[in-house]
């Protein structure tokens, strides 16, 4: 294996993006590169550590050595020893492969975190004998490497993985009615498991609370309303484009690393502005007063809850962008000022007014992409305007048909004027040309405010750039984790679905942080694809005396597995003893 390097030209700066390559040999003599794993952009230490690492794999490697097997046959002029037992080769059998490196990865993320110790004090063990710890580690599991409903989990899934084998317990920790009332014994330990994660992440990443970043989205049902009047699935503004479904949405305070801190599930018809005062009150019972930055997006905050930020003792400070009409109601004020440059392509202008500091930022990459949008989705208005024009319909299917298109390009909708006649099926358009000028200003312009007076413009930018780790967050717990749909009927069952996704969520984003030391270009999910290729197997061996050997196995990594394990300070537990079926009982005599 070898470093491979691609180097990219963007915005006229050099880019270089590495990745671990093998070389195989194919039929035909000829070699080809695989690609084992994809680093990113990585720096000149991280690159020399990735260096070090190959060279001892590959010095280090042993050679294959060729072993010899004596099946029963062959075993003649042994003593008599009850060491010795004689096998069946020819009838070995290899039975029940089943997922187990991927499974084993969570364990240790979950026991690095120590929930396995949190849960075991605050669940315990039923009657029966029910360990309901390893029942919510088995929903957790499974949330975070194949997502899905309780019941493909009880049907099918744990079968085809190897928890049994790591947890030392059998199926009955899948039984579908354990899964299901797991649940019910979760949301009492909500907020303990928010003040445990947080310190555990404070000791292993020396994390600090002092930036928190503040989001919301939503997730729909699978289900038929109505519901009870206190219920939380409700209509309203869906972000997963199905007004279709009742809701409920989810909010959530993350650090700029992406680790969560605090979530809440609140009635899907909930507005963005009535969420944000509550969170700050948790935020301070939880951790104390501090000089804390909350970032958001524009919609969250209401003047009134900015006006009570600033008034605090000790000030609330935030960061919060702002809709585009207040940039008209300020660009007078701001012509005046002068730019300044705040990172290569990032340009700031700065007014202060009220207590407040206005920051006006142009940013050149955005503008490209922004303007790159704009015309795309203008080209498609357009012929699809002119396509319009030479179709013969009702007036009734043109309003229609227009109708479509501007749902399809409500942005560019706007440069376009479109006058349709009072009687007929015709229509005429042309391109507003004022307000495309003005539109094209304000292309990659952004106007955020804050209460952070005395801060760098730079700094402040950079604060807001980081609103991307919520959104990180959201991709992550809608994609890999799969938290949408839910098919669950009763409300406790689905906080306590959102509550599993978030622990889910909690392991990924520790496996995120260790990684982000290595290389920024891997991520969790290619590091659990890896590590799920280790297959555990029984193999099956029949002795002379009639007894059956079982020897259960988890394959040898691979090459560049060994790598990843290596780097990240992981080692393999050893393999699971031999067993051995008692010999046969004697026959009874007649």
């Amino acid at each position: 294996m070898f470093l491979r390097c691609k180097v990219r030209r963007k915005d006229g700066k050099q880019h270089r993006y590495w990745s671990v390559v093998e070389n195989t040999r194919v039929a035909g003599g000829r070699v080809v590169q695989r690609h084992v794993l994809y680093l990113g952009e990585i720096n000149d230490s991280q690159e020399l550590a990735w260096r070090r690492s190959i060279e001892v794999l590959e010095d280090g490697a042993a050679r294959p050595r060729t072993l010899s097997l004596f099946p029963e046959d062959r075993c003649e002029g042994l003593l008599a020893d009850a060491s010795i037992v004689g096998v069946r080769l020819s009838e070995l059998r290899l039975r029940r492969p089943r997922q187990w490196g991927a499974c084993w990865l969570a364990l240790m993320l979950w026991r690095e975190l120590q929930l396995d110790q949190f849960w075991r004090k605050r669940l315990g063990i039923s009657r029966k004998g029910t360990r309901w710890d390893q029942v919510l580690f088995v929903l957790v599991a499974y949330r975070l490497l194949a997502p899905g409903s309780e019941w493909r989990l009880h049907r099918e899934w744990f079968r085809r993985s190897a928890l049994s084998d790591l947890l030392g317990e059998d199926a009955g920790l899948a039984e579908i009615h354990k899964l299901y009332r797991c649940h019910d014994r979760l949301l009492a330990h909500k907020q303990a498991v928010f003040d445990h994660v947080t310190a555990r992440w404070r000791d292993l990443f020396n994390i600090s609370y002092d930036v928190l970043l503040y989001d919301l989205t939503s997730t729909y049902f699978e289900a038929d309303p109505p519901f009870p009047e206190d219920d939380k699935r409700r209509f309203g503004y869906s972000r997963d484009h199905r007004p279709d479904c009742v809701q409920i949405v989810i909010a959530l305070v993350v650090t700029p690393e992406g680790l969560p801190l605090a979530y809440e599930v609140l009635p899907g018809n909930t507005a963005d502005k009535t969420t944000l005062r509550g969170f700050l009150e948790r935020i301070e019972r939880q951790y104390g007063k501090a000089r804390r930055v909350w970032l958001m997006d524009r919609g969250v905050p209401t003047e009134e809850v900015l006006a009570e930020m600033r008034d605090a003792d000790p000030p609330v400070y935030y960061l919060v962008g702002t809709p585009k009409g207040r940039l008209t109601r300020l660009e007078k004020h701001l012509i005046a000022q002068p730019w300044q440059q705040a990172r290569p392509g990032v340009q700031v202008k700065l007014l202060a007014q009220e207590g407040e500091l206005y920051v006006l930022a142009h940013s050149r990459d955005r503008v490209a992409k922004e303007r790159a949008m704009r015309r795309r989705h203008l080209k498609r208005l357009w012929a699809r305007l002119t396509q319009l024009s030479t179709m013969r319909l009702t007036r009734e299917e043109l309003l229609m048909k227009l109708g479509a298109a501007r749902d399809q390009s409500r942005t560019a909708w706007r440069l376009v004027t479109i006058e349709i006649a009072a009687e007929r099926a015709t229509f005429s358009y042309h391109l507003d040309r004022n307000k495309l000028r003005q539109t094209r200003l304000r292309e990659g312009r952004y106007l955020l405010r804050t209460n952070l007076v005395e801060e760098d413009p730079a700094k402040l930018w950079g604060h807001y750039l980081l609103l991307m780790a919520v959104e990180e967050a959201f991709k992550n717990l809608k994609g890999d984790l799969a938290i949408r749909p839910v098919f669950h009927q009763l409300e406790a069952r689905i906080e306590a679905h959102v509550f599993i996704a978030f622990l889910a969520y909690c392991l990924h984003v520790t496996l995120a942080r260790r990684l982000h030391a290595l290389a920024p270009g891997l991520t969790p999910r290619s590091v659990l694809e890896k590590f799920a290729a280790m297959q555990m197997i029984d193999v099956h061996l029949p002795t002379t005396d009639g007894r059956e050997l079982v020897l259960t196995r988890y394959t040898e990594p691979e090459p560049e597995l060994s790598l990843l394990l290596k780097k990240l300070k992981l080692e393999l537990p050893a393999q699971p003893p031999p067993k051995i079926t008692p010999a046969p009982a004697p026959p009874i005599p007649l």
